[in-house]
């Protein structure tokens, strides 16, 4: 099947395009990128859209199997695909863990029954995310899993962080840390200042994960193993990041579109959807992830798409879970980013598909040369729409941004070479044809 996507801005930072041009898809692979192509392919007309690699999110929670009530594997593709993603890595806490082959090949099993975007597992770092003993990597990676993480819980054990370390490194398999201490954060929920006094909502520390940021660069040191630090809050671990980059240690950092975007007075509301892990920070970190955006210290942008059950949200601030239905607004708010002039349009190509690409070792993701897999998204960067948390694909509707406008959208999303997702010409989703 041949698919031609006609007259957009084709970026694609890896191979150093960055104009207006045809890209031309015969069985599943980008065959040419060029203007005026002559083709009698079925066509997108994609003037005034950009065209760009399609977008790989590193860092989403698919909860597929064992809390099906909140996500569903096919529901959060559905998500990832209106989102503008053509690859999603999902986390290890599921129920049970991820830390077996079984497991694993349960959940990629699954994605090829959906058969909608690519879905890469992450296995956990130690069994049963009890920070005490390791999984059997070689098995899991046997299996299929892309990169090794206790999701959000951080290995507070140096001793077995330092082998955890050594083993994925053999592998090649990447470590991504939750960089939290669990005996400062305590039972902190929010952040530990002003708003949290006037809240009076129990707090942790900004400390709580600089300080394993810090120690974690000393392991990847001693180690020489690649680590990759989820979901970044603070402008003290960007510091250490920041030195270990410099000293050239292999470490990379994400941030999701939530915490470059609110900052802790949001949760004066006391609006469940503004509970996340870690915890919004003061105005300050905001201003430091957004200068560590512009200046290059952060390397990806990851959702942390975190759904729920409405039942686990509508409780006291306090009782309700953690986290953020994210895979759909995550482009928008990030081409905020290159709206207020903190990066151009290729760097956030960079931040949300190539770069996570390299980081898992995604062959032929990210890009858009010639032979590369058809994975391709289209974006219309001037579409307003509001955020409307019952029309999600997702199953969680948890969002702090519901009523809010955005803009920007992925239009059409192709995954192999085919139309997995597009927009209604409206406004209005349309189910991809057949």
């Amino acid at each position: 099947m041949s698919l031609l996507i006609r007259g957009g801005r084709v970026i694609d930072p890896e191979s150093g395009v960055d104009r207006e041009a045809d890209v031309l898809i015969e069985e599943g692979r980008i065959a040419r990128v060029d203007k005026g192509i002559e083709s009698s392919a079925r066509s997108i007309d994609a003037r005034g859209q950009l065209v760009v690699p399609g977008l790989v999110d590193v860092h989403v929670h698919l909860r597929e199997p064992g809390d099906e009530h909140k996500e569903t594997i096919e529901s959060g593709a559905r998500a990832a695909a209106a989102g503008g993603f053509t690859t999603v890595c999902c986390m290890a806490n599921t129920r049970p863990v991820n830390d077996s082959r079984a497991v694993t090949e349960f959940i990629s099993r699954r994605a090829r029954e959906v058969d909608l975007v690519n879905v890469r597992p992450v296995g956990a770092l130690t069994q049963g995310l009890a920070g005490k003993a390791l999984c059997e990597y070689a098995d899991m990676k046997t299996a299929g899993v892309v990169a090794l993480s206790d999701a959000g819980r951080c290995v507070m054990d140096a001793g077995l962080m330092r082998r955890a370390l050594e083993y994925a490194s053999t592998f090649g398999l990447p470590v991504m840390q939750h960089c939290e201490d669990a005996e400062l954060a305590g039972d902190g929920i929010v952040h530990e200042g002003l708003m949290s006094t006037r809240t009076g909502l129990r707090a942790q520390p900004a400390q709580a994960e600089s300080i394993i940021v810090a120690r974690d660069m000393e392991l990847v040191e001693l180690t020489g193993a690649r680590y990759h630090a989820l979901h970044i809050t603070t402008g003290a671990s960007l510091r250490h990041l920041r030195a270990a980059k410099t000293r050239g240690l292999p470490v990379s950092c994400e941030v999701t579109p939530h915490h470059f975007t609110l900052s802790d007075e949001a949760c004066l509301s006391y609006d469940t959807s503004t509970r996340v892990k870690p915890p919004l920070r003061e105005a300050s970190d905001v201003e430091a992830l957004r200068e560590a955006i512009a200046d290059g210290t952060i390397d990806i942008i990851a959702s942390a798409h975190a759904p729920h059950a409405v039942s686990d949200k509508e409780l006291e601030y306090e009782l309700s879970s953690p986290g953020i239905s994210g895979l759909e607004t995550s482009l928008a708010l990030s081409l905020a980013l290159w709206r207020e002039g903190i990066c151009d349009l290729s760097r956030l190509v960079q931040m949300m598909s190539c770069r996570p690409a390299e980081l898992l070792g995604l062959y032929g993701a990210g890009s858009l040369r010639g032979g590369a897999p058809a994975d391709v998204t289209v974006i219309d960067p001037e579409q307003s729409w509001t955020v409307d948390p019952t029309r999600f694909r997702s199953l969680g509707r948890n969002t702090p941004f519901a009523g809010q406008t955005l803009k920007g959208c992925a239009t059409h999303t192709i995954v192999g070479g085919r139309v997995v997702y597009q927009r209604g010409a409206a406004g209005s989703e349309a189910p991809a044809p057949a």
